[in-house]
């Protein structure tokens, strides 16, 4: 093995990721606290619970952890359901509460950046149809304007809408979140009202913050035909990825939303990004199946030869995370990788798997391209929406019944890489052995798989 550091540049941002219904605990109030007492709806009909107790104020001794391993900022989002628990009530016991947490990061020395949709919505909204309701625009613009006139002598760097394409997939066309549906349209025109309120949000800020960071956090998950011999394959990954990775991206560059043969012009969502914001972690080879109308006539599946998470949910193809860093690339805007993590309790796959990624973050780095900072998700186990408490994600482990927290190896991985600003081969040997000679091998730089 070669000896080498791969430096990133001063200022790079590092940080890890959490969402406020994944951690907080006790959110009564949400379709997702109502979702969770369904039988069924969740693995092992797990709850979140108190999930990581961040509600009672556990979020201060998470935010140590994160600021002592030389992270230098958080991406955390608010629960609508608490700061506004119906139409004309706003809660601010609990805008007071994200405003000592949001000032906590920063007095840590973590930039906080604050999403404010992430999956969850209130009853309220639910029960008034939702994101399928078009008033949902205003509404989600007036909560918005809400939140940033309370935090904006604290915030700067907002995220509006976390996953839409995933969002509006899993609750409207595989129905694995509230309200479950199965309907391809309604998953179309739920992206849609997502796109227009996040146009709104976008201008809402601005208004009271002219200089604020504003974006999407964009799932990308590569799609490539399984048969490139076969033409039928070919389309349908480029069907599947056209809808589900594109579409809202180039309406925010272009004013129309382009789904499924539809050319929907929304002209107030041109230019409405500062940065891109880019979640990944893994990717896949589609075969087509005309027995999956609601997935584009699509199965995707990991290619044969790459090591799959133990839950088998992700792929480890840092390969696959530069073609999304090179997609995200083409949208001029600086990147956040602002999600990338994998499931592992036992902490040895999710090492080999950060060490890769890292390494592949820095060669676009290298090549000059904008990239500013990347975000782990996630500091500490927390409650993975349909999947439950069946998937731990944290560089701490979290012991649900007694909220004790647990360092895992990666986390001085992690740390190390923070805190040297750099990947080193050093680093890399004492934590992810078996991807030393990978990336750095002996006759010079190698291929990663």
């Amino acid at each position: 093995m070669v000896e080498a550091t791969h430096s990133f540049p001063p200022g790079f941002i590092w940080g890890t990721a959490t969402a406020a219904h994944q951690v907080e605990g006790d959110n009564l109030a949400n379709d997702w606290a109502q979702w969770e007492k369904q039988p069924g709806r969740i693995r092992e009909d797990h709850v979140a619970g108190k999930a990581c107790d961040w509600w009672s104020g556990r979020w201060a001794d998470d935010l140590d952890r994160a600021a002592a391993a030389g992270q230098n900022a958080h991406r955390l989002s608010v629960e609508w359901s608490r700061i506004q628990p119906a139409p004309d009530r706003w809660d601010e016991t609990a805008l007071d509460a994200y405003r000592q947490i949001v000032s906590g990061a920063a007095k840590r020395g973590l930039q906080p950046v604050v999403t404010l949709h992430h999956f969850t919505n209130p009853l309220w909204l639910a029960e008034q149809g939702g994101w399928l309701n078009p008033e949902v625009i205003t509404r989600f613009e007036r909560f918005s304007t809400r939140v940033v006139e309370t935090l904006a002598d604290r915030v700067g760097f907002w995220t509006t809408i976390n996953e839409p394409n995933v969002y509006a997939f899993a609750a409207h066309a595989s129905g694995d979140f509230p309200p479950g549906g199965r309907d391809l349209a309604q998953a179309i025109r739920v992206m849609a009202h997502m796109t227009q309120a996040h146009a709104a949000a976008y201008h809402a800020i601005h208004r009271l913050q002219p200089h604020a960071l504003v974006g999407m956090a964009h799932h990308y998950r590569g799609m490539d035909p399984a048969r490139r011999w076969l033409p039928l394959d070919g389309l349908v990954a480029g069907l599947r990825s056209s809808n589900f990775n594109d579409a809202i991206p180039k309406a925010l560059v272009s004013g129309e939303l382009r789904l499924v043969g539809r050319r929907l012009p929304m002209p107030e969502a041109r230019g409405t990004q500062d940065y891109f914001g880019l979640n990944y972690y893994t990717c896949e080879r589609v075969n087509f199946d005309l027995g999956r109308p609601r997935e584009l006539f699509g199965h995707g599946h990991f290619a044969p030869q790459l090591p799959v998470s133990p839950d088998g949910f992700i792929a480890d193809d840092p390969g696959g995370f530069l073609k999304a860093l090179r997609w995200a690339k083409q949208f001029g805007l600086p990147v956040y990788v602002l999600e990338n993590g994998c499931e592992d309790s036992q902490d040895d796959f999710r090492r080999r798997y950060l060490a890769g990624h890292i390494r592949r973050l820095w060669d676009a780095v290298n090549f000059n391209w904008q990239i500013k900072g990347y975000f782990h998700w996630s500091l500490v186990d927390n409650f993975e929406w349909e999947r439950g408490w069946t998937q731990r994600f944290g560089l701490w482990q979290l012991d649900t019944e007694t909220q004790v927290r647990t360092k895992r190896p990666s986390a001085d991985f992690y740390a190390e890489i923070c805190q040297q600003n750099a990947l080193s081969s050093s680093t890399v040997a004492a934590y992810a052995p078996a991807a030393a000679a990978t990336l750095f091998p002996h006759d010079g730089p190698g291929e990663l798989p």
